[in-house]
């Protein structure tokens, strides 16, 4: 199993666009059963909101349901919990990795750390523009979507090889 969570600053714009489209990736690979898939914000300013209403129309002019989705806080738990942490930007990384135990820490990174072909690094906080920064967000996180998921992939089959290994080990 792995776990992932998305987080930017009040988790009703990047982070549940995020959850929104790694669910849908996951959907349609069948892996729904081996990835959990979560969003949160470093900060309590929406917590019990739904998505912003242009993220939620965004998302579902692209095939992406958001309405199930509700903000909350990250908690000191998530640490524990959760195999990645992908914040959106710089200063929810360093938010992130303030209040991170240090057996932790390698959980936390960047989003588009996993959308190589992209020479941005943060995914911009859409929330005082218009639709077009909400369409950007989206390319943005679908990119780094598709990236992640050949990750979780590649390690999920890792897990698997070295589960037959030790069962393969055991019969002997």
């Amino acid at each position: 199993m792995v776990k992932v969570l998305f987080v930017c600053m009040g988790n009703i714009c990047r982070s549940p666009t995020a959850h929104g489209v790694f669910r849908e990736l996951v959907r349609r690979e069948g892996l729904e059963d081996r990835i959990v898939i979560d969003s949160a914000g470093t900060h309590a300013y929406h917590v019990g909101n739904s998505p912003d209403r242009r993220a939620h129309a965004t998302a579902v002019t692209r095939g992406i349901d958001l309405s199930d989705l509700c903000a909350r806080q990250v908690e000191k738990e998530d640490f524990e919990y959760f195999d990645y942490i992908l914040a959106m930007d710089e200063d929810n990384l360093a938010t992130l990795r303030s209040q991170c135990q240090p057996q932790h820490a390698c959980k936390v990174r960047l989003l588009l750390e996993f959308a190589p072909q992209r020479s941005e690094c943060e995914v911009p906080d859409p929330y005082y523009g218009g639709a077009q920064g909400f369409e950007y967000v989206f390319d943005l996180v679908q990119d780094a979507a598709e990236g992640l998921l050949a990750h979780v992939r590649e390690r999920l089959a890792d897990s698997s090889r070295e589960a037959e290994t030790r069962q393969s080990v055991t019969r002997e």
